[in-house]
């Protein structure tokens, strides 16, 4: 298992910028939230002038107006109250199944940073409440589906405003309750709602960030499994080493491909199989090169690296970001209406990652297909078991991880160069960014089976090898997984065997730098 977590120190949101770091302490370890008194005062001064603004009379987009195809109808004063929570219940209207909570709490973490900008008039009060909320560990219960991407994510921020005003229902140790009880029960009361506060609270892209950093920081595990599974395939086969040497890999200077090249380096040091000479590895056949699948593992693992980093350049600077309509300059006189709630730049960063997510798979599916194949697999029993014909071995195993490969490649399909118009043609071009951001999500958990595939497949290829053995390292591996699934003589139900080589990258897998699993 995976060692223990110690309790994280109190993250302060508004001092400074919110870093991934401090996003992965309050979403997985929940470390405690406050808000910084700068940004408190900050928030207070937005706050009075938008109510100053309104009550002069002023129209205001959202706040003196409707909303959307309805900005032209004016809205009293004394309506300002019900204007803001009538928008959150209509909005509120997602279908689907829950959101994760990891990604429901970012989606209240991002919100609190965005908001205590000073930029957006809401409450000090309101977001305090958001904040008892993570720290109480109330969640709200946000639908998966609804949200275009512009005006940012409505559907499932108005998921994520419901139980401030003490509607819906939330998540709490497992259990879904009424809103409005879970608040009770942690000494905490709804608030009604005033100027342009249900405006600032789901107008955003906050849902489709949150998808992307959960996304990302489960596929940095997921990339370094990737290299384990490939150098426990090289082992497998007898395979060549060249193609991994440091010369070769800083003459491109690829970054990711550099890291992934000297990662399986350090794997396979010390080995009898990989990079051993030739004519010592029963049955293989005397080459100076692996097949792509091998050779090029660096390459592609790489590529992917070095797009999940660019993708996290853009995220990390989303964070911060004000992305609410219309944009409060206090200091100014100012309220203007613009369009940062546009969720392009995310979205694109999205379909970059999804793709950077389906290629680790698909070159694992390539090398577990390697593995089973008698003419590829230097030596081996075909499909890896005594018997073959009578028994299918891992036969079925490569069908799956085909399937799920075909599965991410039509999920991988860029979901921001589609728009549908919205609210009476007002919205005439939108992002898909939350789209993007659940298909990450699903190709990501794809993924983390095909990986688990090959770790199967490759384990039982090395168990056949013997007497000859694998690194230390990569035994330290094959021990990890023969815990969990023991080796296959002959035919038997797989299923169970697949599901526990899912939880293994999922969680528990130690190796090298691979740090626990987050989910």
């Amino acid at each position: 298992m995976s060692p223990p977590v110690s309790a994280p120190a109190t993250v302060v949101v508004g001092a400074r910028a919110l870093t991934a770091r401090e996003f992965e302490d309050v979403v997985w370890h929940c470390a405690p939230v406050a808000i910084d008194a700068s940004a408190a005062e900050r928030v207070r001064a937005s706050s009075a002038f938008v109510a100053q603004a309104a009550s002069s009379g002023r129209s205001i987009y959202g706040v003196t107006t409707g909303f959307g195809s309805n900005r032209d109808r004016a809205i009293p004063a004394d309506r300002a109250e019900s204007l803001q929570e009538k928008l959150i219940k209509s909005h509120a209207c997602g279908v689907g199944n829950p959101l994760p909570r990891s990604v429901v709490r970012g989606m209240m973490l991002l919100r609190i940073a965005a908001l205590v900008r000073g930029f957006s008039g809401v409450r000090l009060e309101t977001l305090e409440l958001l904040a008892a909320m993570l720290d109480a560990q109330i969640h709200p219960v946000i639908p998966e589906r609804g949200s275009v991407g512009a005006s940012g994510d409505l559907c499932p921020l108005a998921h994520m405003a419901l139980p401030i005003i003490g509607e819906g229902d939330v998540e709490v140790g497992g259990q879904i309750v009424a809103a409005r009880a879970a608040l009770a029960s942690a000494g905490l009361a709804p608030r009604t709602l005033t100027y342009k506060e249900g405006l600032a609270l789901l107008n955003g892209t906050q849902a489709m960030t949150s998808l992307g950093l959960v996304v990302l920081r489960r596929f940095d595990r997921v990339l370094r499994i990737a290299d384990v599974a490939c150098a426990l395939s090289l082992e497998a086969v007898g395979g060549r080493l060249e193609a991994f040497d440091a010369r070769v890999h800083a003459l491109r200077g690829r970054p990711g491909q550099e890291e992934s090249a000297a990662r399986v380096r350090r794997l396979v040091a010390g080995s009898e199989l990989a990079g051993a000479p030739m004519g010592t590895v029963p049955g293989k056949r005397e080459y100076v090169q692996d097949s792509y699948c091998l050779r090029c593992a660096p390459q592609v693992h790489g590529a992917s690296r070095d797009a999940a980093a660019h993708v996290r350049s853009v995220l990390e600077s989303e964070i911060n970001a004000v992305t609410d309509n219309p944009i409060v300059f206090a200091d100014d006189g100012d309220i203007l209406s613009g369009g940062n709630f546009h969720g392009q730049p995310v979205a694109i960063a999205l379909d970059y990652l999804k793709i950077a997510i389906s290629e680790v798979g698909n070159i694992s599916e390539r090398r577990t297909a390697k593995l089973v194949d008698a003419a590829f697999n230097e030596g081996l029993p075909a499909f890896l078991v005594s018997n073959p014909g009578l028994n299918s071995g891992h036969m079925i195993p490569q069908y799956v991880a085909a399937a799920l490969v075909s599965e991410c490649k039509g999920l991988a399909h860029p979901a921001s160069v589609d728009s549908i118009p919205t609210s009476a043609n007002m919205e005439d071009h939108v992002s898909m960014g939350h789209h993007a951001g659940r298909q990450a999500l699903a190709i990501l958990e794809l993924v983390e089976q095909i990986v688990a595939i090959e770790l199967l497949v490759a384990a039982q290829a090395v168990d056949l090898r013997r007497p000859q053995l694998p690194s230390e390292t990569m035994q330290r591996v094959v021990e990890q997984i023969r815990d969990r699934v023991p080796f296959l003589s002959e035919d038997r139900y797989l299923s169970p065997d697949l599901r526990a080589m899912l939880d293994l990258v999922r969680t528990d897998l130690v190796i090298d730098d691979v740090g626990p699993g987050l989910t």
